[in-house]
């Protein structure tokens, strides 16, 4: 099959297989992306999605993890979704987990029997884009969700089974905000126990909803040093055991991995480092078009 849009999976699911099954994501209104904007949003047929298996079954493939593509897979109906798994295990026997990109909405429209099917039928991992801990900034990011939200619907996949693995955003508060915010999601992690964490240091496009906001005066951007600061708090005030933890900057380039508790004092001196080289550049803030 050939993919339609732009590829886009967490760097943990880089070893997976990905299959296709639906093009865009459904909710598509975060203010500050621009994955899925150009895109109509539509489900992918059974005949399309079980081709696809045939052809990599056909092929020898046999892959231990897949990953359901696109923006936000969990939002599929639940029926759909298990013939789906069904068909996966029938090409690929040796899969031992599925995952996929979720919203916290996507989660609250399943019910706990829904969920527990889906967790029998082999989903494993759930990729949320959590963003930020803070309740305006979610708001106005528009994301669908609340903390609290968050929080209950979190609890209720977990009480299935399922592994929360999480994205987050330093510099999404704006100026100012960066040590507020990294404590505020350093808290919502530590209280809901992720298994991975993705910080992706936000860039602003043009093309984004976002830069109507820059240009207006209603958001000012952090730059990357401040981002920098933000992150070290971040890491300072993680407790969460044993979470896998990949944070990179798009305009700059440096990127800080590891493992949670272990590798805490490694990253925060190469975050120190990191700091004390950018503090001597001239502030860095691009805008992509």
């Amino acid at each position: 099959m050939e993919y339609e849009g732009q590829i886009c999976r967490p760097p943990m699911e880089r070893a997976s297989y990905m299959l296709p099954v639906a093009v865009g994501c459904s909710y598509n209104a975060c203010t500050f992306c621009t994955l899925f904007k150009h895109l109509r949003y539509r489900e992918l047929s059974r005949e399309q999605i079980e081709a696809e298996m045939q052809r990599v079954h056909q092929a020898g493939g046999d892959p231990k993890t897949v990953f359901l593509g696109d923006g936000n897979a969990f939002g599929l109906d639940t029926e759909h979704l298990l013939w789906i798994l069904e068909r996966i295990h029938y090409y690929f026997p040796g899969c031992t987990a599925v995952n996929m990109d979720a919203t916290v909405t996507n989660i609250s429209q399943k019910d706990d029997k829904a969920l527990q099917r889906l967790y029998d039928a082999g989903v494993r991992n759930l990729y949320l884009g959590i963003e930020s801990g803070l309740d305006d900034v979610l708001a106005f990011m528009k994301k669908d969700h609340t903390i609290a939200q968050a929080y209950e619907q979190i609890a209720r996949m977990q009480a299935a089974g399922m592994i929360f693995d999480a994205h987050m955003m330093t510099g999404i508060a704006g100026k100012g905000r960066g040590l507020e915010n990294a404590e505020a999601i350093a808290e919502f992690f530590n209280r809901t126990n992720p298994h991975k964490v993705i910080n992706f240091s936000i860039f602003h496009q043009k093309r984004a909803p976002l830069y109507q906001d820059i240009e207006a005066g209603r958001y000012v951007p952090a730059d990357e040093q401040e981002n920098l600061l933000e992150e070290r708090r971040f890491i300072q005030c993680i407790e969460v055991p044993d979470m896998v933890y990949d944070g990179f900057h798009d305009v700059i380039e440096q990127r800080f991995r590891g493992t949670f508790p272990k590798d805490k004092q490694r990253l925060l001196q190469q975050v120190d480092k990191a700091i004390a080289y950018w503090q001597t550049q001239p502030s860095c803030l691009t805008i992509f078009r």
